[in-house]
């Protein structure tokens, strides 16, 4: 029994069961893997594969748990190569860091300058994309930490926690008639032409939930990623729009000028929970935990340990 075994049927799941496939992506024979596996399987005196001929057709239900331990027992194997790294440098290294497009434009400059303060050898890598790439980064260990409002915590895989809770706001242009609205309600909204998150971004979800509560139909004429299209294409004309509280922070500064009006829909959506997510099990470096702190006050180590050890259960804000 070795870990060469451990990765070959990792793998071969990982590739849907093809042989071939899993060979390439580890760099040898297919016939090589096809042979560990067996050898693991008479070790174990179980099939962890059921078969067709030669082709592997489904995991068995004992290959399930030996699926779980192997997993167990690989990402230890990593966790015990990173403690070998943390101590042989302690204050250098990646950071890796998954998250969305809002976050890491309006969220993060901050906390990521105040990590490079606190540890100069310290690089940063961001990786952008939707929560379930965020998620999928965690999972395939492309990145430390994870930073998301939507889908974070559907993962049981995840370990996750509350990081700070926002608004969704209104942004018009200063000379439409919602901008004389103190409170705008639902059904103003439902007049208007919208413009807004894609489905997948930056609490969507509640939006579109409120007006299907309320069997209202809201006429979203352009969808998008990124809060400062948005605002462009509401300056344009083109409707009015619902971001972020946090991407509107900058609109009052002094470069912003005043051709844009915002305003609170925190009434009619509810606040939205930014979310910070580790991979369970993983091994955390000192400075991914003062990274956490840097986001919020709330996420001190000894949370995150209990919370990653399963002993601490989920909080709200």
């Amino acid at each position: 029994m070795n870990l060469h075994q451990f990765r070959f049927v990792q793998e071969a799941v990982r590739r849907n069961l093809n042989l071939t496939e899993a060979a390439k992506s580890l760099h040898t024979s297919q016939p090589g893997v096809s042979k560990a596996i067996i050898e693991l399987e008479e070790e174990l005196g179980v099939d962890i594969f059921a078969r067709h001929g030669k082709r592997l057709r489904r995991v068995t239900e004992p290959g399930q748990q030996v699926l779980k331990s192997i997993e167990i027992i690989l990402r230890e194997v990593n966790n015990l190569k990173r403690i070998g790294e943390q101590y042989s440098a302690q204050d250098s290294g990646t950071l890796s860091i998954a998250t969305t497009h809002t976050q890491a434009r309006y969220v993060l400059p901050q906390p990521v300058a105040r990590l490079r303060t606190a540890y100069p050898k310290v690089n940063v890598a961001l990786h952008q994309g939707t929560p379930e790439q965020v998620a999928r980064m965690l999972l395939d260990e492309v990145a430390d930490i994870g930073i998301a409002t939507e889908s974070l915590a559907e993962y049981d895989e995840l370990v996750t926690l509350p990081c700070y809770d926002w608004q969704h706001m209104l942004v018009v242009p200063a000379g439409h008639a919602l901008a004389r609205v103190e409170r705008v309600s639902l059904e103003d909204l439902a007049r208007e032409p919208l413009i807004t998150y894609h489905p997948s971004f930056t609490g969507r979800t509640r939006i579109d939930q409120a007006f299907a509560q309320r069997r209202l139909i809201s006429r979203v004429v352009l969808e998008a990623i990124d809060s400062d299209v948005i605002t462009t294409y509401v300056r344009l004309g083109l409707g009015v729009g619902i971001v972020a509280e946090m991407a509107v922070r900058e609109l009052g500064g002094p470069d912003a000028g005043t051709d844009l009006v915002v305003r609170p829909l925190g009434h009619l959506f509810g606040r939205n929970v930014a979310r910070v997510a580790f991979r369970r099990g993983a091994y955390l470096r000192h400075f991914v935990f003062k990274f956490a702190e840097f986001l919020s006050e709330r996420l001190d180590r000894a949370l995150i340990e209990r919370a990653m050890t399963g002993h601490v259960a989920d909080y709200e804000l």
